[in-house]
């Protein structure tokens, strides 16, 4: 299936929005519409639309000057701030084929927009997306020691566009996909009851639906982490309280790596509390603890190896603290949401 069309002789590229939502990423959107625009496809087939949360840290002043300069490049905005909403913002004012989502928080390689294109055209796949190389936030040991965490399979899991492909691969999750407009109108928009994974739930219901999902290879997109450790954990607590929610709108967990962290948790927990008084709380938090520590410690002598000692000692904490936050998060989510059956989650504000 190929929707490239001949005009006079000449290939007509299909026409592209790019939707990036956006919220007080003033360091990161420069560079990141800079990467954007070297990209190897006809200006004349893009649209950009970045759907700004009302920043207050220079970021529109910044899309304001690049959209004075590239008429391309329009400014939305997005008074609800989440990033569910802008999407569907987007979404609605985009005039493309094909829709892409973008994240302010990164940089893309020239072959982004045309490789993913191309791949979605030549195998008549409904969704598809890049690898992604995470790289610190800043140049601080604990920034050096998140990265290392956020791209490795016990810190994260094994999400293969975290691996890298080197062939056309069907995939059950993607960082920033691709899409055919045809997907939103046959399943709808992003759930705006999900400030997070609502990505990861678009996905399932397009994959429930017959959908086909690809991963691209010799595609790589670099995504720059948090650069402090307590802006880390409230990113992974969210991502843990929401998924809770999208298993209850799904009918399923999508994935059983999502419920280690929550598990762990659930069992270190308790075995503490109840240590004091019953031998075999002791021996569970025992067994527990022993094997995650040592687990952990052999993670970090493997990256210290890699990456020097000083990043291998820090990464040594950023472990536990990704895994603690998303597991108590999980855990917040599951009585909040199928429990307690909340709708959504007011309580919880998104961060930057």
């Amino acid at each position: 299936m190929s929707g490239v069309t001949r005009v006079s002789g000449s290939v007509v590229r299909p026409f592209v929005s790019i939707v990036v939502p956006c919220r007080n990423e003033a360091e990161y959107i420069g560079p990141m519409l800079d990467s954007m625009l070297a990209n190897e496809y006809p200006r004349d087939r893009l649209e950009v639309l970045i759907v700004d949360g009302m920043s207050d840290d220079g970021t529109r002043v910044v899309i304001a000057d690049y959209a004075s300069r590239y008429p391309v490049i329009q400014l939305l905005d997005n008074p609800e701030r989440t990033t569910p909403h802008a999407l569907n913002l987007g979404i609605s004012r985009a005039r493309g084929r094909i829709i892409m989502r973008m994240d302010a928080h990164a940089a893309y390689p020239t072959n982004y927009i045309a490789d993913l294109v191309d791949c979605m055209e030549r195998t008549g796949a409904d969704s598809v997306g890049a690898s992604w190389r995470t790289q610190p936030g800043d140049t601080t040991i604990m920034a050096g020691a998140i990265a290392a965490v956020l791209a490795h399979p016990f810190g994260i899991g094994n999400a293969r566009y975290r691996l890298g492909t080197t062939r056309v691969r069907e995939v059950d999750t993607l960082q920033c996909g691709c899409y055919r407009r045809e997907v939103f109108e046959r399943l709808g928009l992003f759930d705006q009851d999900l400030l997070r994974s609502q990505d990861s739930e678009l996905t399932f219901r397009l994959l429930r639906a017959g959908g086909r999902v690809l991963l691209v290879p010799g595609v790589v997109a670099t995504y720059y982490t948090r650069a402090a450790l307590g802006k880390l954990w409230r990113m992974f607590f969210q991502y843990g309280y929401f998924k809770p929610l999208v298993a209850r709108k799904v009918g399923a967990v999508m994935t059983a790596r999502q419920l280690v962290p929550a598990l762990f948790v659930a069992t270190v927990i308790p075995a503490a509390l109840f240590a004091p008084w019953f031998i075999g709380a002791r021996v569970l938090l025992f067994l527990a603890l022993g094997a995650y520590v040592a687990a952990d410690l052999i993670v970090a002598a493997i990256l210290a190896r890699r990456r020097g000692m000083p990043v291998g000692l820090a990464s040594s904490a950023v472990f536990p603290a990704v895994h603690l936050a998303f597991g108590a998060g999980y855990l917040l989510g599951t009585w909040d949401f199928l429990i307690r059956r909340r709708r959504g989650a007011p309580s919880v504000a998104l961060t930057r």
